[in-house]
């Protein structure tokens, strides 16, 4: 069972207990004083009471109508409730009462730390995310510190981090994984040679101490094709498993290569016995859209063997992350500062043009009509903000998209977000039904204020499926479309007390209207919160408040059961 850190207290009065007397007639006296103080008489049983909800409590069943009563940050009670008082009293008539959303695959390190409130999340009802893939905010020994959103990333641990976020609190609960890149990163650098046995054990060090200072498991993200050191990343996942930890990954192309990236994935689960989860089960490329349905039965077969594998989706069809990510390994192999010394180049930025990994990964990117720039380091680029790559290339005379493509990369030094349409709603759909599949949105906490333009799913991926996705258009049903986004996550984690209302779970709730929840971010306008969730809590204590930030900040960070281990 997992510990847990942070600020979160429960409001309300505590519940007195009435002391009794047995006369030997039978008579129950009730007294007015007892040793020697007097009890409030009337004082609330709870916080709060949710009245008149349908619940759905995250399992898959039915719904059901009853009253949820909330105490010291956990549910104490579900049910008609007859009788009972409380604090406060929120009427859900006519609305739907869930667990809070637990979101897998998220890049809110940094944007916890610049706005503890967690707009983009909290308001679609999220009230854990679980950060660390491809960059962790731990650990970071030896690396230099970096400046994102006015934070100095100026700690060394977990521990570091962790206590951070608690001094400046936040309003959802966090979960952190240590990334295998940054941990390989700090041992051996940016060398494209296998680690020494001495730099192995560094990384195992490493990995051993995260694991102790709280982090869930070990998160990868390796290129086409699957990682190029397999047995650095299998060592490490042994460590995982020692602790009791999972692993969880970004596969890589997720298009050409697909079935060698699910093979490791594989083959790490059965030698390093440890579940598995992977992030974002989608194929890009129009070419490779029928294949979707081959990858789904590999994911059937795997579990049917005895793997613990699962996997998450988020219900789009154009992904995002940095342009970098569809340039040749050999030009980005050195790190960042290279890459975007080589950029500059003239011959190299021939030989990019002429790579077939560049053009294979280019088009699996969606080419030029379908490759958008999203967010902008170089302030000369800003005006390009929003635009697709073939509309750049119009706005500055170029003739060819992909020349256009490799001068942006240059002038921005290598650094540019992206938004790529490059997959299928058939796709979404059919990946979505699947009983394996939570959802997650790929993306950091923010508010409408944030810079850069951001994928839509930042500020609507969890109502986007109970509007479009339940009611709608019928893929999923409310119950299913649930248990994606509470129970099966928690499951996934092995968290105990969250991801469900039964009582003696902690008190993370949402309350939405199932005929107006809908989110009103999209591609054009991002930076949009949702309508219909009137109410959001965390640790049982309101976030969401008539659609409103109440600018509380009750998120705990949630440590593993590996905290405080020693090996």
């Amino acid at each position: 069972m997992g510990s847990t850190a942070g600020n979160a207290k429960a409001k309300g009065k505590s519940m007195l207990n009435r002391g009794t007397l047995g006369a030997s007639a039978g008579i129950l006296l009730v007294t007015a004083a007892l040793a020697g103080g007097a009890l409030a008489q009337g004082a609330p049983q709870y916080d709060i009471i949710i009245k008149g909800g349908h619940i759905v409590d995250g399992t898959g069943n039915p719904w059901y109508s009853g009253n949820v009563a909330i105490k010291d940050g956990h549910i104490a009670a579900i049910g008609a409730l007859s009788g009972a008082t409380a604090a406060r009293t929120i009427d859900a008539s006519g609305m739907i009462v869930t667990p809070g959303y637990i979101d897998l695959h998220t890049h809110s390190e940094m944007p916890l730390l610049a706005d503890g409130n967690a707009e983009s999340k909290v308001r679609q009802g999220v009230t854990l995310d679980v950060l660390g893939e491809s960059t962790s905010a731990a650990p970071r020994d030896g690396l230099p510190v970096s400046t994102e959103d006015g934070i100095h990333t100026d700690w060394t641990t977990f521990t570091g981090y962790f206590s951070r976020l608690k001094d400046r609190g936040i309003s959802m609960n966090v979960i952190s994984h240590a990334a295998f890149e940054q941990i390989r990163r700090i041992s051996v650098g940016y060398s494209p040679k296998p680690a020494t046995p001495e730099q192995l054990e560094k990384m195992k060090a490493l990995m051993a101490r995260s694991m102790q200072e709280g982090a869930w498991g070990m998160v990868l993200r390796f290129e086409s094709g699957g990682p190029a050191f397999p047995e650095e990343v299998i060592a490490l996942a042994k460590v995982v498993a020692s602790y009791g930890g999972n692993v969880t990954s970004h596969i890589g192309s997720e298009g050409f290569e697909q079935d060698k990236e699910l093979d490791f994935m594989f083959r790490l689960a059965r030698e390093a016995q440890v579940p598995i989860h992977i992030f974002h089960f989608k194929i890009r490329g129009r070419q490779n859209w029928p294949k979707m349905q081959h990858y789904i039965d590999r994911i059937d077969a795997a579990r049917a063997e005895g793997i613990d594998v699962t996997v998450n989706e988020y219900p789009y069809t154009a992904m995002n992350h940095g342009w970098s990510a569809f340039f040749p390994v050999w030009a980005r192999v050195h790190g960042p500062a290279e890459f975007a010394k080589m950029l500059k180049d003239p011959t190299t930025q021939q030989k990019i043009k002429a790579d077939p990994d560049f053009k294979a990964w280019m088009h699996e990117h969606g080419d030029a009509e379908g490759i958008t720039y999203a967010r902008a380091s170089f302030p000369g680029h800003k005006e390009y903000e929003g635009k697709r790559l073939a509309e750049i290339a119009k706005l500055r005379g170029d003739t060819d998209p992909v020349d256009t493509c490799i001068q942006l990369m240059a002038e921005a030094g290598g650094n540019i977000g992206g938004i790529f349409h490059a997959m299928s709603e058939e796709n979404v759909q059919l990946v979505m039904k699947q009983p394996w599949i939570a959802i997650s949105s790929d993306a950091g906490a923010l508010n409408v204020a944030a810079s850069g333009f951001p994928h839509p799913r930042t500020f609507g991926t969890n109502v986007r499926v109970l509007g479009k996705y339940v009611r709608d258009e019928k893929v999923l049903t409310l119950e299913e479309a649930v248990r994606k986004m509470t129970s099966l996550p928690a499951q996934i984690l092995g968290l105990p007390d969250r991801g469900q209302l039964q009582k003696g779970f902690y008190a993370d709730v949402v309350i939405f209207d199932p005929k107006t929840i809908a989110e009103t971010a999209t591609y054009e306008k991002p930076k949009s919160y949702p309508l219909g969730v009137p109410y959001v809590l965390v640790n049982g204590v309101v976030v969401i408040d008539q659609g409103q930030h109440t600018n509380a900040r009750p998120g705990m960070i949630l440590l593993s059961r590996a905290f405080g281990a020693e090996k």
